[in-house]
């Protein structure tokens, strides 16, 4: 079988920068000179760049084109696997996460903590647009309940766009939820009851170690390798050793550490969790973020049992403030929709309707595809600044989807006490605490990158450096 021809004119390219044809720092070749030069189409050459930038041997500029990527600096490893014996514990930084919510949203702080993209790189006229249209059209757009599962036109395009996962969803498979919270909520006590075992990553979201807690539940993290995820041995010995009931894992953009699973990965992790009876709830709220041509297949892709549940939302590349979520349960899907009518009853109608009317009208792709290369910069420099200005003995995540970093800082520095300097400088970042139920990664922080980059983000991470190599001197 023949390759791709956009995987052919990459490795032309990638052999060229191997040779030191086209060294670091060189501009490549335009897309449409390239386009033109090799008779094929700009797709296809987008798709051998994008492949070569997922790769991190070149990269997108704004308004400048491409070019061969300078590599990290060296003297700047990525965080260590840590691997402590994984038991079950209750989560207790409550305190702290409330902390970290009412900063991240002031108004006056430089938004390094907020898991929010910039406005300005978000459709909001074409969503208000479509949202004026509904309102003139239909203005009886939200005067009943839309029961679960939800809107249809919404289900028929995630379906639809579910072929892009390696999956095949019909509609009638899809509910809707107040965005991916919502649906992971759901999850969890459609899969689990009060003081059952939940499986996690180690590092993640502290959302979801919230929730878990609030549930009467207990987290056991599970070792997670900071590019090759969950150790699956680790997994296998905690569900035997403390009857685990079930596993949730980011296999496409994990929060905080950015990775993107192997396929062999996703599957081993599905067959061994469907081995021994465990629920796969798998969060995949980044996965359109990962930075590449072509969209990694869901760990759902490989499922066989219905023991896997995706949830999902389009508040991370579309519009956070719509709460538009989604869940495909599997054989829990009952249970989920019963659960659903129990909190909230239905989901709003209007914004699930402008979703839906925006992913009819094309382009979605096209959308998805300048927001990787914005975010996949953004990415890049705010991890070159920090690991210009952070102290000696830092560390930082190589993120393959997403927009945050995860960086741990040398062992003395307290990142609590870093997040409230910071904040008292007006910036606001999140320690890494709340990332673990045991509250492991104190002297490690998350940064967003979601943000364009501005000489007020340079001043900020300027100033984190600063505070953090005070606290390291006075510890």
């Amino acid at each position: 079988m023949k390759p791709p021809l956009y995987l052919k004119l990459a490795h032309q390219l990638e052999e060229q920068i191997e040779r030191g044809v086209l060294g670091p720092g060189d501009r490549i070749p335009s897309v449409r000179w390239l386009s033109r030069r090799q008779g094929v189409s700009i797709s296809t050459v987008l798709e051998a760049y994008m492949w070569l930038e997922n790769r991190g041997a070149i990269e997108a500029r704004p308004k400048s084109g491409f070019f061969v990527r300078v590599p990290f600096a060296k003297s700047v490893p990525e965080p260590r696997f840590q691997s402590p014996s994984p038991r079950p514990a209750s989560y207790s930084a409550g305190s702290i996460v409330a902390e970290v919510l009412r900063a991240a949203h002031h108004p006056a702080t430089v938004p390094l903590g907020a898991a929010l993209p910039d406005p300005a790189l978000l459709p909001n006229h074409k969503l208000n647009q479509i949202l004026h249209s509904i309102v003139r059209h239909n203005p009886a757009h939200s005067s009943g309940y839309e029961f679960s599962p939800g809107v249809e036109a919404l289900r028929r395009q995630i379906a639809r766009r579910s072929l892009e996962y390696g999956c095949n969803f019909s509609p009638s498979e899809i509910v809707t939820t107040n965005g991916a919270m919502e649906a992971l909520n759901l999850s969890l006590r459609a899969v689990a009851k009060p003081g059952e075992v939940i499986a996690l990553e180690s590092p993640t979201y502290f959302g979801v170690l919230e929730a878990i807690q609030s549930m009467g539940m207990r987290a056991i993290e599970i070792p997670t390798h900071p590019s090759e995820g969950m150790s699956c041995e680790m997994l296998e010995d905690a569900i035997r050793k403390h009857g685990v009931k079930a596993c949730l894992v980011m296999a496409n953009g994990h929060n905080p550490l950015g990775y993107v699973l192997s396929d062999d990965t996703k599957k081993r992790l599905v067959d061994l969790t469907a081995r021994h009876d465990v629920a796969l709830i798998e969060d995949n709220i980044y996965g359109d973020l990962v930075f590449g041509a072509r969209q990694p297949k869901l760990a759902k892709a490989f499922d066989r049992k219905g023991t896997v549940l995706v949830c999902s939302s389009f508040s991370k590349v579309l519009a956070p403030g719509f709460r538009v979520g989604w869940v495909q349960p599997g054989r829990y899907q009952a249970e989920v929709e019963r659960l659903k009518f129990i909190n909230t009853v239905a989901a709003p109608s209007l914004p699930q309707m402008v979703i839906a009317r925006y992913l009819e009208s094309g382009g979605y792709e096209r959308y998805l595809a300048r927001l990787r290369i914005a975010l996949a910069e953004n990415v890049r420099i705010v991890s070159q600044a920090a690991a210009k200005y952070f102290p000696e003995g830092t560390r930082i995540t190589r993120p393959d989807a997403g927009y945050l970093l995860w960086v741990e800082l040398p062992k003395k520095v307290d990142a609590v006490k870093l997040f409230r300097a910071a904040l008292a400088a007006d910036i606001s970042i999140v320690p890494g605490a709340i990332f673990s139920a045991t509250g492991r990664f104190d002297h490690c922080i998350r940064l967003s990158c979601g943000y364009r980059w501005s000489d007020s983000i340079d001043r900020a991470l300027v100033t984190l450096g600063r505070l953090a190599t005070d606290l390291l001197r006075s510890s």
